[in-house]
């Protein structure tokens, strides 16, 4: 994961990330990173202080919120780079030539590796971490929980995507940009609603 973030490029559809509003962390994939290494360092304190309550039940939030949000990032990517690359790869925003996986500008297709590290260990990882170290979340909790968490997750990156589009005229995302704010909004909650009942279903059928 750290190899991705790493090894991000510094001008993505011949556009400067340093002179976007946001920068990287208009990205879902790079907030879905910082908090899959803050459960990771938190669950390594945990094994080194395992009598800390607090430290414990930080880490069981930090899992309700990084595990459905590495699915959703995962799920959402690999799904249009394989049948719709040009909804997910983001092209040059002056470019109104069709789109298509041929016609996307380089920097926007990332070295197998680092999509690999950005878009597929972030849920590897929380998905072994969850099944083999963490205990099954009680069936309230689960479902409240991820709800709750969700909802404040999706509310969160909504409000700061629609803000740094207003500034920079285009979102990080073609599927967002293509499409006007009530279908944005409508995918928002696709989004969040996924994210919460994914948890649910892998603690439901966590032993």
């Amino acid at each position: 994961m750290t190899y991705g973030y790493l090894h991000l490029p510094d001008v993505v559809a011949h556009i400067r990330m340093s002179d976007m509003k946001g920068g990287h962390f208009q990205f879902l994939t790079i907030q879905g990173l910082c908090l899959a290494w803050a459960t990771m360092l938190v669950s390594l304190a945990v094994d080194f202080l395992p009598s800390a309550s607090l430290l414990r039940n930080t880490k069981r939030v930090l899992f309700m919120i990084a595990l459905p949000i590495s699915i959703v990032i995962s799920t959402i990517y690999w799904t249009l780079l394989l049948f719709l690359p040009h909804m997910i790869l983001m092209s040059d925003p002056e470019e109104t030539t069709p789109t298509s996986s041929s016609l996307v500008p380089e920097p926007t297709r990332l070295p197998l590796q680092v999509d690999l590290a950005l878009h597929a260990a972030p849920a590897i990882s929380m998905f072994i971490d969850f099944y083999f170290f963490e205990k099954k979340y009680s069936k309230t909790t689960s479902g409240w929980g991820s709800i709750i968490l969700m909802a404040l997750a999706g509310s969160w990156y909504s409000t700061w995507v629609e803000h740094c589009a207003s500034y920079n005229g285009f979102f990080p995302y073609p599927f967002l940009t293509e499409n006007p704010y009530n279908i944005r909004v409508a995918i928002y909650v696709a989004a969040t609603t996924f994210a919460a009942v994914s948890f649910m279903v892998l603690n439901a059928l966590h032993s």
